[in-house]
């Protein structure tokens, strides 16, 4: 059944859940169902039974995928001032509406990103208001980077003057804005921005991808599961919620996916790929977006990478991917995240 299952979680990579959206389910579930074949593995080989060989080459199909989630990185590169410092933030609106209870959650974001400082940054879940001056965050962040070249796409403006949406700053030139939209009613949406780097022009894709849009009774529920206090009667209904809400987030991020892909895919550009895909390495989205592309955890990361700070699941979904005449140094997230991401920063060099 495991080994089963754990077959089920590589293939869900490689099929779309538009199509066949079960296996999304054994793919989110990937670390948990390959812990469990390790144990099984050893069991077996404790018992001596054919049965752990079986085990082990389930185990070693799941390899490539493994990488995605842990490396161990035995390089030491020198960063160059000639290197690209790329840094990708799921902002969570700077904290708009106080869900940290921290009144200096927005000061530490932004703190946060002045010592980093990047070159290319791409911020998810952007806010900014013309009225409001201590939130008129474009001009913030610019004031603060020497990234002050931008572009910002909107997908919900409230009173002519608050706007949502998603933002690139660069310290390069800008020589076009795009934008891949989506079917959608929630607040996500693809940007490319075209830039110049040492007379060349790069493409950088900027992403948010559908998220599973929990409330905070399905939260609660989860936290109750967790702590094993569920009200039997109605632990089925709440179930089935949950599992709604997952299946309709995994199908509307495979369609998203697909036409990211075959933007990048007729790119004629290198291109530097960032966002919060909401979605883990073992799953059609990241496989899908990804393509030929590099990912720079695992061409320059180490250990287990996790770069969701909220409740459920703690995995990695936010991503740099690059194309292959780049090559990826010093992959790192933030050790504080302010909002429910962590940043997550590469050096790239070419």
């Amino acid at each position: 059944m495991f080994i089963i299952s754990l077959i089920g979680s590589i293939a869900s990579k490689y099929i779309s859940p538009d199509h066949f959206w079960i296996l999304a389910f054994f793919g989110l579930a990937f670390p948990l169902i390959l812990f469990a074949n390790i144990i099984f593995a050893i069991y077996w080989f404790a018992q001596f039974r054919i049965q752990a060989a079986f085990s082990v080459i389930a185990i070693l199909f799941s390899a490539k995928t493994c990488l995605g989630f842990f490396q161990i990185d035995f390089t030491s590169d020198t960063i160059s001032n000639k290197d690209i410092k790329i840094m990708s933030y799921n902002s969570m609106l700077f904290d708009l509406y106080n869900w940290t209870k921290n009144k200096q959650s927005r000061n530490i974001i932004l703190t946060t990103l002045a010592e980093e400082n990047p070159d290319i940054l791409c911020l998810q879940e952007f806010y900014t208001s013309e009225e409001k001056g201590d939130f008129n965050n474009i001009d913030t962040v610019t004031g603060l980077l020497n990234a002050k070249n931008y572009h910002v796409e909107y997908t919900t403006t409230l009173r002519g003057n608050d706007h949502w949406g998603i933002a690139t700053f660069t310290k390069f030139p800008i020589i076009k804005k795009g934008k891949i939209e989506f079917n959608t009613s929630a607040n996500n949406l693809c940007i490319y921005t075209d830039i110049v780097v040492k007379k060349d022009t790069i493409r950088i894709y900027n992403m948010h991808l559908q998220s599973i849009r929990f409330q905070k009774a399905d939260y609660k529920f989860i936290e109750q599961v967790r702590n094993d206090t569920t009200d039997t009667k109605d632990e089925m209904e709440k179930s089935k919620t949950i599992l709604r809400r997952l299946k309709r987030a995994f199908v509307k991020r495979a369609v998203q996916a697909d036409a990211i892909a075959a933007h990048i895919k007729n790119c004629k550009y290198k291109v530097v790929v960032c966002g919060d895909f909401n979605d883990t390495p073992a799953s059609y989205v990241y496989n899908t977006v990804r393509g030929d592309l590099k990912d720079a955890f695992v061409e320059s990361g180490a250990g287990f990478e996790q770069t969701y700070a909220g409740n459920f699941p703690r995995f990695r979904i936010d991503y740099i991917l690059h194309s292959k005449e780049f090559k990826s140094k010093e992959y790192h997230h933030m050790t504080e995240a302010n909002t429910d991401h962590y940043p997550i920063v590469s050096y790239i060099s070419y």
